[in-house]
């Protein structure tokens, strides 16, 4: 049984006071740099900066949105940060290879992708502790994950093998596993709970999977190097970064349609919303930049600077997941 351990990690004095002083703070992850940039959401300057554990890439809120948990893959580690000033609360150690990081919806699963040792760790929560139930070798590249609204589910996509594969959270098990198009990363849950939308991104498209039938039904056209997906709050559209022909798609997912799209040099990858849904951040990989986006005009209204290759993006006062 793992603990979040009472571990606090103590700071410069200045950052203490910087982060004290802004209620929006914006947390990046810099994979290459190991560290994380805290950024003011309002003024778009940099707050602060913290050291962690090595290729920090994917990061989410409790569910009682007490503490942000960043995945730090190649640390071999959970860290516990809080959600609105980014100060490192606690760590949970032993959690190898956390990739990629997923709740059910139930809150009773944790789930963690271990990309580069082609493994998916499935864990019981109980809202304190995480007890390893099962550790399930995959195919090639375990990548991003989805869940059906009844918790019964986890869809992973398998980078190396093109690949989704569909588990049950009781049993442990696999229970089927489907070819997709080249590279799949993001998954995403339709609102409906009938479709999965899967980016590829070896290719410029969005994948749509009938996961009851356990068939592609539709292929959306997007941008080069599809990505990665990010909920625009409304239960109906959703936005996915294409890291190759730097653009950002908004796709309808009552009709399954591409209905916009947004220019966005740099390697657009993780993304979040504020909770008024006007303005969108997205992490450019390639040039240790974020960018600020006006949704409604579709254009940058301003780059930060952070470190190498930033991937996940998060602040407290962000938009609906749905």
């Amino acid at each position: 049984m793992l603990r979040p351990s009472a571990f606090l990690l103590s700071v410069l004095p200045s950052l203490l006071l910087a982060t004290a002083a802004h209620a929006n703070v914006v947390v990046v992850l810099n994979s290459r740099d190991a560290s994380i940039s805290l950024l003011d959401q309002t003024s778009h300057k940099e707050i602060g900066t913290i050291s962690v554990g090595k290729e920090p890439h994917h990061l989410m809120a409790t569910p009682d949105n007490k503490s942000l948990i960043v995945g730090s893959a190649v640390g071999n580690e959970l860290v516990f940060l809080d959600p609105k000033t980014g100060q490192i609360q606690n760590r949970v150690k032993d959690i190898i290879d956390p990739y990629q990081i997923g709740f059910s919806p139930d809150q009773k699963w944790f789930v963690s992708n271990a990309l580069r040792l082609d493994h998916v760790d499935i864990y019981s929560y109980d809202g304190k502790d995480f007890k390893l139930a099962k550790r399930m070798p995959l195919a090639k590249l375990p990548s991003h994950m989805a869940f059906s609204a009844d918790s019964k589910t986890v869809f992973i996509t398998q980078q190396g093998s093109d690949q989704v594969s569909a588990i049950d959270l009781a049993t442990q098990t696999v229970k089927w596993t489907i070819p997709v198009g080249k590279l799949p990363a993001g998954i995403s849950m339709t609102p409906d709970d009938k479709h999965l939308l899967v980016g590829i991104m070896g290719s410029d498209y969005v994948e749509v999977i009938d996961w009851r039938a356990q068939k592609t039904v539709k292929k959306i056209k997007a941008g080069e190097g599809a990505h990665n997906f990010r909920s625009m709050g409304d239960k109906r559209h959703i936005f996915v970064s294409n890291r190759v022909s730097n653009t950002i798609n908004i796709i309808d997912q009552q009709t399954l349609e591409n209905v916009g799209t947004i220019n966005v040099p740099g390697g657009p990858d993780c993304m979040e919303l504020t909770n008024d849904g006007k303005t969108l951040w997205a992490t450019l990989r390639w040039v240790k930049k974020v960018a600020v986006i006006d949704v409604a005009t579709k254009k940058i209204v301003k780059t930060i600077p952070v470190g190498r290759s930033p991937h996940g993006v998060y602040f407290a006062n962000h938009a609906p997941r749905m």
